[in-house]
C-alpha cells in the first residue's frame, strides 16, 4: 500500500507539472499575440485562435485573462523564441523549443540536460532539416470537393487533403497558412469543430531505441521537460511514450 501511494503521488506530481508547463506556455504565447495585434480577440485573429486552442487544452480562463490584462495594463515583458537541436543515442534527434525572457538562464538549463544524458547539442539547422513543419486541421462535416472550393475561395494552396477512415477530413499546409486554412473552412462550415488543430513538427524518419540507449534518451527527455523555460520537445524515437509532452 505504501508503494502504491508513492506511485500515485509521483503520477499526480507529474500531471501537475504538465499543467503548470502548459499554462505557462499559453500565458506567454497569448501575451505576445495580444501585445503584437491588440488585446481584443475580435480584432486579433492570432489571439482569437490561441484562446480557442487554449480552451480546447483546458487552460483555465483566469490564465488567459491574466495574460491579456498584462497588455491592457501596459506591462512590458520581452520574450525571445529560442530553438536548440541535438543528438541522442543511436540516431535519435531532438528539437527543443523555448520562449524565454532570459536566454542565459535558458542555456544554463538546457545544456546540462544534454551532458547528463550523454547527448550532444548541435548547431542551428543540424537537426531541423530532418523534420517537417506543417499546419494540420482535421474535422468532420465536409467532403474533399467542398473543402477544395472553400480553400480556393480563401486563396489557400494546401499541401494535401485526405479523407480518413472515420470520414473526417485532414488538411495539411504550410505553417504560415494555419490561420488562412482554418478561416476558409469556417467560412464554409461555421459550426465546424476541429478534432485536430495545430502546427505539427514531425520527423521524416524515426528510430527505435532499446536497453541503455532508451535509458539515456528517457533521461534526456525527463531533464528537458523539467526545465522551466522549455515549452516543447520534438523527437524521432517511435517507441518512446511521452504522452502529451510533445
Amino acid at each position: 500500500m505504501g508503494r502504491a501511494h508513492e506511485v500515485r503521488k509521483a503520477a499526480m506530481a507529474k500531471t501537475a507539472a504538465k499543467k503548470t508547463k502548459l499554462y505557462s506556455y499559453y500565458g506567454k504565447e497569448i501575451y505576445l499575440a495580444a501585445k503584437a495585434g491588440g488585446p481584443e480577440p475580435d480584432g486579433n485573429l492570432s489571439l482569437r485562435r490561441l484562446i480557442e486552442k487554449a480552451k480546447k487544452d483546458q487552460v483555465p480562463g483566469d490564465v488567459i485573462k491574466r495574460a491579456i490584462d498584462k497588455v491592457k495594463n501596459g506591462a512590458v515583458e520581452d520574450y525571445e523564441s529560442v530553438q536548440f537541436e541535438g543528438f541522442g543515442p543511436s540516431g535519435s534527434t531532438v528539437i527543443v523549443k523555448c520562449l524565454t525572457d532570459n536566454i542565459n538562464r535558458t542555456i544554463s538549463q538546457v545544456r546540462p540536460a544534454f551532458t547528463k544524458s550523454k547527448a550532444k547539442l548541435g548547431a542551428e539547422g543540424s537537426v531541423s532539416y530532418l523534420y517537417d513543419v506543417e499546419s494540420v486541421v482535421q474535422f468532420k462535416g465536409m467532403d474533399e470537393e467542398t473543402a477544395i472550393d472553400a480553400l480556393i475561395e480563401g486563396e489557400v494552396d494546401p499541401k494535401d487533403i485526405e479523407t480518413l477512415e472515420d470520414g473526417s477530413l485532414k488538411i495539411t499546409g504550410e505553417p504560415t497558412d494555419y490561420n488562412a486554412i482554418k478561416t476558409a473552412i469556417e467560412n464554409k462550415l461555421p459550426d465546424v469543430e476541429f478534432d485536430v488543430d495545430e502546427i505539427q513538427t514531425k520527423p521524416q524518419e524515426t528510430v527505435e531505441l532499446e536497453g541503455e540507449d532508451m535509458v539515456l534518451f528517457e533521461r534526456l527527455m525527463n531533464l528537458l521537460n523539467d526545465c522551466d523555460d522549455v515549452d516543447q520537445v520534438y523527437h524521432n524515437v517511435s517507441n518512446y511514450d511521452d504522452g502529451e509532452e510533445e
